[in-house]
């Protein structure tokens, strides 16, 4: 069982898309896990069926119990944060404004707050039209920890796919270096890299090669709109090949991805176009390289 993480350094550079074209093409031979849980998309081109949901908790928050609130407004004042307001006569905590750091207990004199477990998200195993599971996950608003919810999802995934014996993890990962990023890296077998030829898309790239370097991960790169400016497009060769990054391949711009987004479906669905045929043979590409890592 190979665990394949695709991320990119920045957003829009067709990382989620060209996800789901693998995981169409891949099939009952994978289990999916989207953990780019802050801005979770993929299951608008996956459509699942969720079959099992649980929610996630994660990190505390201050509750007061206003039985025996004495409306001191000790809480109020040491809190760093302005999570605790009068409303009705009454103190109350913002739940998306507490940071959960657990001081207001500490000053209450009528013992009228309690650190409760928080509520960050929710996670599911859902069926997908690729007759195969997917793992993904949504934060609620205004919570945090995702890293967390990431390797919730990851260890979900990993169970999963050890009980169904399939043959690849894919792992959507989130754009940029944080930590959903590292959480989605950890324990990967093989990276693949989603740029564009753009500077901000070098440059990104860049930023987050380093990073994979740290988990000493082996990776190849897609460069997606390729054609969108020709002496980026050889920059982002030169690193390729000063970092020893295989080429996996370049597609270059075309509607085509639009088209199918506005269908609510993966490139690879629209068979007679270039594009699907590009992406296609990546995937083969990527088999080919995971036979020996």
């Amino acid at each position: 069982m190979k665990e394949i993480v695709i991320i990119s350094g920045k957003g829009g550079t067709g990382k989620t898309s060209i996800t789901a074209s693998f995981a169409m093409l891949a099939g009952a031979e994978a289990v999916v896990a989207d953990c780019d849980v802050d801005a979770a998309d993929m299951h608008l081109l996956m459509q699942p069926n969720s079959v099992k949901e649980e929610s996630f908790y994660s990190g505390q928050l201050a509750v007061i119990d206003q039985d025996k609130c004495i409306q001191c407004g000790q809480c109020a004042q040491v809190c760093r944060f302005d999570a605790i307001s009068v409303h009705d006569d009454c103190h109350v905590v913002n739940p998306v404004s507490c940071d959960g750091c657990g001081y207001c207990p500490r000053v209450c004199p009528a013992d009228a707050i309690k650190m409760e477990e928080r509520k960050a998200g929710s996670w599911y195993i859902s069926e997908t039209k690729a007759n195969n599971r997917m793992v993904h996950a949504a934060l609620d608003i205004g919570a945090e920890n995702s890293g967390k919810l990431v390797a919730k999802v990851k260890n979900e995934a990993k169970a999963l796919a050890k009980q169904q014996n399939v043959r690849y993890i894919l792992v959507d990962g989130s754009p940029g270096i944080g930590c959903p990023v590292q959480s989605s890296l950890s324990g990967a077998n093989f990276v693949v890299l989603v740029t564009e030829s753009t500077l901000s898309g070098l440059h990104d790239l860049q930023r987050v090669y380093a990073l994979v370097k740290k988990f000493r991960i082996k990776a190849g790169c897609i460069i997606n709109k390729a054609d969108l400016n020709e002496m980026v497009h050889e920059q982002i060769l030169s690193f390729l090949a000063m970092e020893n990054i295989h080429h996996i391949a370049d597609i270059p711009f075309d509607r085509t991805f639009t088209d199918a987004l506005v269908a609510g479906k993966t490139v690879v669905e629209l068979e007679s176009s270039l594009v699907a045929q590009q992406v296609k043979r990546a995937w083969e590409i990527i088999k080919d390289l995971n036979q020996s890592v």
